[in-house]
């Protein structure tokens, strides 16, 4: 069960990428965010209705779940989103991967974790990594802006899904059920994307083609409700530690399908600067210690 749950979140996660990239067009962003949330929130909250595990909270939490929902559900896809336009999304795929590090920091920021001491191995790595991924896009373009832009959005957005973890380990140090805090959180994110697109003046027609209404449906059904969900009931079988993992194995298929659809070219840097951001987020995830452990019991046998 463990291994078809972790699969499915690979496999799920891994292919949504190329469904943002479906719905690049003449929709606007917010407005293709709006309606994959609003599906999704609106599912997720009838599903945990029906089930009876939607619990009560206080105002407070509310008002948290509302922030989280800016930041996990809202303004990171709207970077996103808007770097699909100008960068690979496979590649957008790659540096969401590094969402491991933002994670540190900001848990050293909010919580006081002080990391541990192979995180700026992992950094170092993570970052030399980025640098050699997009070395030959930089020497071409010539440090073009549109390039750094992609770049950018691309970390703005995983540093905001950081910050939804952060908030989402404040939930769960206060008791609250994920599924809970993640419905509410979805619904204000909706929210405040649709607000943000009825004052730019967006229409909120969608795009009625198979490719558009396709990718929509499966981000909104598959990418938000069963992927998270498949995500959280592993987390709570096999822990937070060992699901992580999935972060070292989505951006794998999400360039493989970006070598069919976009045309994305292997050149050596490509597949070493891939190999340096894995290699980092493994390091981070690693513990020396229980290999040691591990080690000394085999021999010791």
């Amino acid at each position: 069960m463990n291994a078809l749950l972790y699969v499915l979140v690979v496999v799920i996660w891994g292919t949504t990428w190329i469904a943002i990239f479906l719905q690049q067009g003449p929709v606007p962003a917010p407005v293709s965010i709006f309606w994959r949330f609003a599906v999704a929130s609106i599912t997720l909250m009838a599903v945990l209705l029906v089930m009876r595990r939607l619990r009560r909270l206080t105002f407070r939490d509310h008002l948290f779940c509302m922030v989280q929902g800016c930041c996990v559900f809202c303004f990171n896809f709207w970077c996103f989103y808007t770097a699909a336009a100008y960068i690979n999304t496979g590649l957008e795929s790659v540096i969401f991967s590094m969402a491991v590090l933002f994670n540190a920091i900001n848990s050293f920021i909010f919580f006081r974790q002080q990391p541990p001491g192979r995180f700026y191995l992992a950094a170092l790595l993570g970052l030399l990594g980025i640098v050699t991924l997009f070395w030959d896009d930089l020497l071409a373009s010539g440090l073009n802006a549109s390039l750094l832009l992609g770049i950018g959005l691309s970390a703005l957005g995983t540093y905001g899904f950081s910050l939804g973890n952060m908030l989402s380990l404040r939930h769960q140090r206060r008791g609250l059920e994920t599924l809970t805090t993640n419905s509410w959180a979805m619904l204000y994110g909706t929210i405040v994307m649709g607000a943000i697109a009825l004052v730019r003046g967006d229409s909120f027609m969608p795009e009625f083609t198979i490719s558009y209404m396709g990718a929509l449906f499966y981000l909104a059904l598959f990418g938000s409700v069963i992927a998270f969900g498949a995500y959280f009931t592993l987390v709570g079988r096999i822990g937070a530690s060992n699901a992580a993992y999935s972060t070292l194995l989505f951006p794998l298929v999400a360039l493989t399908i970006s070598t069919f659809y976009e045309g994305y070219v292997w050149h050596i840097n490509a597949v070493a600067g891939l190999a340096l951001i894995l290699l980092g987020n493994l390091v981070m995830f690693a513990k020396p210690e229980t290999w040691f452990r591990g080690r000394a019991v085999r021999n010791a046998a």
